[in-house]
């Protein structure tokens, strides 16, 4: 079984010629609302791949919530623990230029009300996997690391967006994804000079970290 703890969103994407300047209004080319959020993307991603899935998270109670929730009821993800809340649900606006650059904003919206207390002890056995990121409350997912240690289930975070994270929530964790960047500042973070030496005390420290 793989538990994920994470976020769901609606996408709002506008293709455009060019990347709009501060205070310029720009027509769009194409529009269109996709179901996002990291959290939503693991839990699908693992359900295509053959995995049971279950999803902890929140929506809100508007019109955006079946937009988020759709390809993950079509694929048959498990949702008995996504909630729904009086906050919109979490939206993501994107705007794409013609060279394949974006820019982002991330409203956490209905996500800042995921808790971990939504995952039953139950879930957490040393059969369970559960995946996390960080487009909800860190203190929460902090806890639920805490917990799916102690209880021995495998902990994966994917550290993005990138927060500062303590040693102690590190030594939890089993496996660790970032991206180049986010390694760079987790070396920072970490006092060491480089990628490379991060890789070698997370070696050490017997965690495994993927850079993408």
């Amino acid at each position: 079984m793989i538990v994920v703890f994470g976020s769901l969103n609606v996408d709002l994407v506008a293709r455009v010629a060019r990347l709009p300047a501060a205070g310029e209004t720009l027509r769009a080319d194409d529009f269109t609302l996709l179901p996002g959020g990291k959290g939503a993307n693991q839990a699908l991603a693992a359900r295509r791949a053959g995995a049971d899935v279950r999803l902890f998270g929140c929506v809100g109670r508007d019109a955006l919530a079946p937009v988020a929730l759709s390809l993950l009821q079509r694929d048959a993800v498990d949702l008995s623990g996504v909630a729904a809340v009086d906050q919109p649900t979490g939206t993501a606006l994107i705007e794409v230029d013609g060279h394949g650059e974006n820019t982002i904003v991330v409203a956490m919206a209905a996500n800042g009300a995921a808790r971990a207390a939504q995952v039953p002890d139950t879930l957490l056995d040393p059969s369970a996997t559960v995946l996390l990121q960080l487009e909800i409350p860190l203190s929460e997912v902090t806890a639920l690391v805490r917990r799916a240690r102690a209880r021995g289930a495998r902990v994966v975070l994917n550290a993005a967006p990138m927060a500062a994270l303590g040693r102690a929530m590190l030594d939890d964790i089993d496996v660790l994804v970032v991206n180049r960047t986010e390694a760079e500042a987790l070396a920072r973070q970490a006092g060491v000079g480089s990628v490379d030496d991060l890789c070698r005390t997370n070696a050490q420290a017997r965690r495994t970290l993927v850079v993408t």
